[in-house]
């Protein structure tokens, strides 16, 4: 009977908007959750900075001393607090006395994901972060178990809501992004400080466990090439709209295979044109979503709430399910997956293409100048459109896939062709055949 089993105890380590969830349906659904592990599973001890601010978790359970919570007698550890420090040093604690982790911490994975896996296989104490990447879907899982027999060539996603929410406004409103910004904030969409969001840090350390994921190998966030979205102007959307696409912020991972046969990983987040038919293209709001290239599976897109409170519960206590069934039948999880080791890519010559806007002088012999710099360069033209007249003349090029590092010095040298006033925009441009 489930009901003699000994209990599986659990800790929480943080009781913000996540945890608070997790405790809260934990409480709720005792007989369930003790239906789906084979065990009744008991929280003993919740750990947080200020005790008084937890008015709805019991008094018994708080504690502000997290340290004596995981070296306690406790099964499974729930860490919810982020950043790297004390997080890193609590779970390698308790992975190196056989507890059990379930984390959703993106940054510590993409910085020591390494070191936590090596302290769970000396113990043999399971890790799960489902919910460290993309919230409430089911990503990392599959990435990780289902496609373990499979060869995956590319993940390429949105998987930060908050930019995904700025660029969609200014999609649909045309506004600024300063304005949106503000807009997004004033919603809850962003934080008081949306650096992390903004400028790229959350979701390159998303793309460096995606990427360790897909390609075997182990990549950290320092391995990402990032780009924000406060550059992008409201020009760059018009302009991506006259070539029915959108711009969108996107974690990009890739197996890059070389003509011999040498292959490497390239991992890069940067905004992208992307035409409206693709599936990303339609991806709105604060959602997330994450498009799989895999050579047997074929294409596959997993979407659905990126974030917020009780959807990136669900993913938590997904994990915490998968945990608790490993400990009632001695059981184990995946473990680290990196024999591939493969080389990273660096961003210079990583394959992409470029969309590029120029403001030009109305006089002839333009186009055939701008030409030249790129056959230069060795950089083939897709499209090229000329249009306006006077000082509104404009020059608008789409390049096949080059180099980056050819495709940036080439945007360099038309900067300084006499007849070329300024370079208006430049944009990588993805989702499509070059």
């Amino acid at each position: 009977m489930i009901h003699d089993r000994e209990p599986i105890r659990v800790a929480l380590l943080g009781c913000g908007t996540v945890g608070t969830e997790v405790l809260r349906l934990l409480q709720d659904q005792p007989e369930e959750f003790a239906a789906r592990t084979g065990a009744p599973m008991l929280v003993t001890g919740v750990a947080v900075r200020r005790p008084h601010k937890h008015p709805d978790v019991p008094e018994h359970l708080l504690t502000t001393d997290a340290q004596a919570l995981v070296e306690g007698d406790v099964d499974v550890i729930v860490e919810l607090i982020g950043g790297i420090e004390p997080a890193r040093s609590l779970l390698l604690t308790a992975l190196k006395s056989g507890k059990s982790v379930v984390t959703a911490n993106k940054a510590l994975l993409a910085e020591h994901g390494s070191e936590l896996y090596a302290a769970a296989d000396a113990s043999g104490a399971d890790i799960y972060f489902e919910a460290a990447v993309a919230g409430a879907i089911p990503l990392l899982r599959p990435l990780r178990e289902s496609l373990a027999g499979d060869r995956i060539n590319r993940v390429m996603g949105i998987v930060n809501g908050t930019t995904n929410y700025i660029l969609s406004a200014m999609d649909s409103t045309g506004a600024g992004y300063s304005e949106t910004l503000d807009e997004a904030g004033r919603l809850g969409y962003a934080e008081a400080d949306p650096t992390a969001d903004v400028d790229g840090f959350d979701a390159a350390a998303k793309a460096a466990i995606l990427a360790s994921l897909a390609f075997h190998t182990r990549v950290t966030a320092s391995d990402v090439h990032r780009e924000g979205i406060s550059a992008v102007t409201p020009g760059d959307i018009a302009a991506a709209r006259t070539l029915d696409r959108t711009v969108k912020l996107l974690a990009i991972c890739e197996r890059v295979v070389d003509e011999d046969g040498t292959e490497s990983v390239s991992a890069r987040v940067h905004p992208a044109m992307i035409p409206r038919s693709h599936p990303l293209a339609g991806v709105g709001d604060a959602f997330n979503a994450v498009f799989v290239e895999a050579e047997a599976a074929g294409q596959l897109m997993f979407y659905g709430q990126g974030a917020g409170g009780a959807p990136t519960a669900s993913a938590v206590l997904g994990d915490l399910v998968a945990v608790a069934r490993n400990l009632v039948v001695a059981g184990k999880g995946p473990r680290e997956s990196a024999h591939a080791q493969l080389p990273m890519r660096p961003m210079g010559k990583t394959p992409t293409r470029y969309h590029i806007s120029l403001d030009v002088a109305d006089k002839p012999g333009v186009l055939s100048q701008v030409a030249a710099t790129f056959n230069e360069h060795d950089v083939s033209i897709s499209v090229v459109r000329q249009q306006g007249r006077g000082a509104e003349a404009s020059l608008v090029v789409v390049t096949h896939t080059a180099p980056d590092a050819a495709l940036r010095s080439t945007v360099d040298k038309i900067a300084q062709l006499p007849v070329v006033r300024e370079v208006v925009s430049v944009m990588r441009v993805e989702g499509e055949s070059s």
